[in-house]
């Protein structure tokens, strides 16, 4: 079949070329432009992650459900006295405009109510510092989709330009402008401007990266043509899923990346064969102009058919190991790991088509070009550089010799490498989890600023920690909610409140984080006990208990189901039991030294100053399984690159020990190379704003280059050193299975 598929390719590369621009021009234009209606970012969703039918998401949809008002957009003034003379005449036209709006149905301020700030009612709608107030526009709860959007665009518009003209009676004022719909637009647009920003920060200096590795532009150009075609087609898959499931904001970053990042990790490992192998056929002993003339192009079609057959098959194992870890992610409950999942088995399989089609086409059109040295050879400071970046030709170098001394003493090895990852991952041990809200924008994000301002001035406008709703009269809620003004961590419980059919119950905690451990508490003790009515309690302390529950009752599932296939994909890859326990094992050594840094970094703050965020107090639940599924998927990539140059050796008479270090050797180069790159594609989303985008782009950009430099270059070479010949060890009738089911090349 591969080898076919490189038949395919060299016959006709301008059919294949063809084919994936049609498909890469369409990719963008509906996912980007929208030209079918919506585009992805107008269709993804944002908000605290759920878990379906838990005992949060139950009440959540209760208060929705039974909620008759519609929402309000707000307008935070301070730096202006109520009592300002003059200020309510001025009000006054911004009072009708804003009530004369198509979908308005009230607008209200301090001043407006009879007896204007001395109003009891007044109060929510003073600042605590006596210098702001609120002015508040509630929208129709029955608009259209369309009714809605147009209200909310006017509302927001006439509100910005309330302070302006208040500045004659306080030249200072200051108004920040809010709702629901608004936050939710800033963290969608905080995504498209981080994968903007991610793009521009990473591409330039992944193509100087494959410059560096191949010599020229013409070799580097490859990959990077399969990851802007990786790049359409993940976004394109994205949109359709938005079609099936609800698909979180952030999941389009992260995928993006991924495919982006296995994409060209595979083109490398493409165009680097293909130059070995074209060197192989051309070169020839001393006859390599003799070799040319007499094979002309047909040295490149074998080439070409050759890559396919051989890094294809390489390449078609990493991409099934890696979609294995991330479907790991689809036994989970909550909606946000089953999108991501999805999308990320999705994303991989494009990487992966562009690898057996597009790339192979394209070199098929390069021909004979990629084996002669490029331009910059012809540069003398560039020159002595390339020499060492871009040989492919010898069995002796760096990473040989770096074998050959791990070799010589691999116990010493083996415990410093153990040693450094243990230390690493020490800071896991104090973990904490969080769901966040609007912690993940930036501190200096408007919506961020407007919720925070709402918390410190207006605090009775600002939601209780912990809500509870029950199936209850208010009479017995009332009774009720005397005991939970009794518990600790509870600051006050607001009065019951009438929602329909049901009764909602403000609890408000001493503490001014929704999820931090006191309103986790709290939760516990309401859930434990035991009223005389149905109760759910909801919040985002409460959605974090469910949701790490969520976690808990599928973790185990998941790690049984990837590291079964894990040990059976590598089992039907090498013959050996050995090789796939121990791959599993450093594995999850590199995961944990890369939590724990990540850990220390960011819930505990020590990379805040560096990075630009404030820290949340935990790592994000979700980043969590995305970074395990998608960090571990990634070092069994360079895995599989690694034992696949080992095994062409072993199986060709090499001894264990020279076939360790020549793989090495032949391999390393591109494994580096790509975890340079993808590093630098990870990496470029730490330079984003989002929180979430930050932390899994610098957890994976550590994972893989903890990956691929200690473990891959020192922990692989000293355990397989000190196995020898047990590395390759299976049971006999698994042998005989092996012997009927393997894949080789």
């Amino acid at each position: 079949m591969f080898r076919s598929l490189g038949r395919l390719a060299a016959r006709r590369p301008l059919v294949v070329i063809g084919v994936w621009v049609v498909l890469v021009l369409a990719g963008y234009a509906l996912a980007g432009l929208g030209l079918h209606g919506e585009n992805l970012f107008e269709r993804v969703t944002t908000g605290q992650p759920q878990v379906p039918g838990s005992q949060s998401e139950q009440g959540e949809q209760i208060l929705a459900a039974a909620s008759d008002v519609g929402e309000s957009v707000t307008i935070a003034l301070t730096r202006i006295n109520p009592e300002t003379e003059g200020l309510d005449e001025t009000l006054l036209p911004v009072r009708a405009e804003l009530a004369s709006t198509p979908g308005v149905i009230s607008v209200v301020d301090p001043l407006a109510l009879p007896g204007g700030t001395s109003n009891p009612a007044a109060q929510p709608l003073l600042a605590a510092d006596g210098d702001g107030f609120l002015l508040v526009a509630e929208l129709d709860p029955s608009l259209t989709t369309a009714e809605h959007d147009a209200a909310l665009s006017a509302v927001t518009t006439r509100l910005h330009a309330v302070p302006d003209e208040l500045r004659p009676l306080a030249p200072t004022v200051v108004g920040v402008v809010g709702s629901s719909s608004l936050i939710v637009s800033a963290v969608t647009d905080q995504v498209r401007e981080d994968l903007t920003t991610g793009e521009r920060i990473a591409l330039p200096i992944a193509l100087l990266v494959m410059i560096a590795v191949f010599g020229g532009f013409l070799a580097a150009g490859i990959p990077m043509a399969g990851a802007l075609a990786s790049i359409a087609g993940g976004l394109a898959t994205l949109l359709g899923l938005t079609y099936l499931i609800d698909v979180d904001a952030a999941v389009v970053n992260v995928v993006t990346v991924l495919g982006l990042g296995l994409s060209i990790d595979y083109g490398l490992l493409m165009v680097s064969r293909y130059r070995e192998e074209l060197h192989a056929i051309l070169d020839v002993s001393d006859g390599g102009a003799r070799a040319r003339r007499r094979r002309g192009d047909g040295a490149v079609a074998q080439a070409v058919e050759t890559t396919v057959a051989t890094a294809g098959r390489t390449v078609t194992f990493s991409a099934v190991t890696v979609a294995v870890s991330i479907s790991g992610l689809l036994v989970f409950r909550p909606s946000i790991l089953r999108a991501v999942g999805a999308a990320g088995v999705g994303v991989v399989l494009v990487a992966l088509a562009t690898a057996l089609t597009l790339v192979p086409a394209l070199l098929t059109l390069t021909g004979r070009r990629l084996h002669r040295p490029g331009l910059l050879s012809r540069v003398p400071g560039v020159r002595s550089v390339l020499a060492r970046t871009a040989e492919v030709s010898t069995d002796d170098g760096a990473f040989s010799r770096l074998a050959a001394r791990v070799q010589r003493h691999p116990w010493a090895w083996f415990g410093g490498a153990l040693v450094v990852l243990v230390v690493l991952a020490l800071p896991v041990g104090h973990l904490q989890v969080r769901n966040s809200g609007i912690e993940l924008l930036p501190a200096n994000s408007t919506q961020r600023q407007f919720v925070d301002l709402l918390a410190e001035q207006f605090p009775a406008t600002t939601s209780p920690a912990v809500t509870v709703v029950a199936r209850t009269s208010v009479e017995a809620a009332s009774a009720w909610s005397a005991q939970l003004a009794t518990l600790d961590g509870v600051r006050a419980v607001d009065a019951p409140v009438t929602v329909g059919d049901y009764v909602t119950i403000g609890v408000r905690a001493t503490t001014d984080d929704p999820g931090d451990e006191v309103a986790a508490g709290i939760v516990r003790e309401i859930r434990a006990a035991d009223p005389d009515f149905t109760i759910w309690v909801t919040g985002q302390a409460a959605n974090q208990i469910d949701f790490v529950s969520a976690l808990a009752a599928g973790v185990w599932w998941a790690v049984a189901i990837v590291a079964l296939a894990t040990l059976v994909l590598l089992f039907l890859m090498t013959g050996s039991v050995v090789i796939g326990i121990k791959a599993l094992l450093t594995s999850a050594l590199s995961l944990g030294a890369s939590l724990g840094v990540l850990v220390w970094g960011f819930q505990d703050g020590h990379l805040s100053g560096l990075l630009g965020f404030t820290s949340a107090g935990g790592i994000e639940t979700y980043v969590l399984a995305m970074v395990i599924a998608f960090a571990f998927g990634l070092a069994m990539d360079y895995e599989v690159f690694l034992l696949s140059r080992v095994l062409e050796l072993h199986h060709a008479g090499y001894d264990d020990a020279t076939a360790v270090r020549l793989g090495l050797q032949r391999s390393a180069r591109i494994i580096t190379s790509a975890a340079a790159i993808i590093i630098v594609v990870f990496g470029g989303f730490v330079a984003g704003q989002l929180l979430i985008i930050k932390e899994v782009g610098f957890a994976l950009a550590l994972a893989i280059a903890v990956d691929a430099t200690l473990v891959r270059m020192v922990l692989v070479p000293a355990t397989m050193t000190l196995l020898g010949r047990a590395n390759w060890w299976a049971p006999a009738p698994l042998r005989r299975l092996h012997a009927r089911f393997s894949l080789r090349h």
